[in-house]
């Protein structure tokens, strides 16, 4: 019960957001009017996703340095996790860009590096289907997932900055900072992004115990 406590927290930060998220009063801003209530759920979303990469990327690391099998399935549920929680931005995303924006999808370079992103990191799942051998698999996956995580971060957070862009906090937009967040938002929004890294993180963590149990391995995780 003790070792669990940070799972009953995450579980409890994000259905209170959901509930705060939808009931609470939000500012009345220009074009985001009620819409603005998707900051607790896109943003938080895609925060869990950088982290659990994040991890997934260091996790690679020590397996190739340790060659554990522990390492390598770590690492691998903890980037399925991140994609899930990476489709649930994006579609979150979309709904936010057809009320704001007029279109589900824009040529907008947040956007298109979203989806390149997204796409090598499915390349990386394909990948490992490929490949039979399970230390080749473990292998060649880790040092995808190396080269993977900061090519996603230049795509999502550096070329948008220097170009033109719709999307808040870059090309020269105005970041959610710069708007009048008042104090009733920040108190959803902070507890809404660590709930869902904490979710993302139980349930890469219910995934990795699963494998584990799949291969017979130690379940100490």
């Amino acid at each position: 019960m003790k070792n669990n406590w940070w799972k009953y927290l995450g579980a409890a930060l994000v259905f209170y957001t959901i509930i705060a998220g939808l009931l609470n009063p939000v500012p009345e801003l220009q074009i985001l009017n009620e819409s603005i209530r998707n900051l607790y759920f896109h943003v938080p979303m895609w925060f869990s996703m950088i982290i659990l990469l994040l991890v997934s990327f260091i996790t690679s690391i020590r397996y190739l340095g340790s060659g554990k099998a522990s390492h390598d399935i770590l690492a691998t549920e903890l980037t399925y996790t991140a994609l899930l929680l990476g489709a649930l931005g994006i579609l979150t995303g979309m709904l936010w860009a057809q009320f704001t924006w007029g279109f589900f999808w824009t040529n907008d370079p947040k956007l298109n590096g979203v989806a390149i992103g997204m796409l090598i990191y499915l390349g990386y799942y394909i990948l490992r289907q490929a490949i039979e051998d399970p230390e080749k698999k473990a292998r060649v996956g880790a040092v995808f997932n190396i080269f993977a995580f900061p090519i996603f971060v230049v795509l999502i957070f550096v070329l948008p900055r220097i170009n033109d862009s719709l999307h808040p906090g870059n090309g020269g937009n105005p970041g959610f900072s710069s708007y009048d967040l008042d104090s009733r938002m920040r108190a959803v929004f902070y507890p809404a992004v660590l709930g869902w890294i904490l979710v993302g993180a139980w349930i890469a963590n219910l995934r990795t115990r699963l494998k584990k149990l799949e291969n017979h391995d130690d379940l100490d995780v």
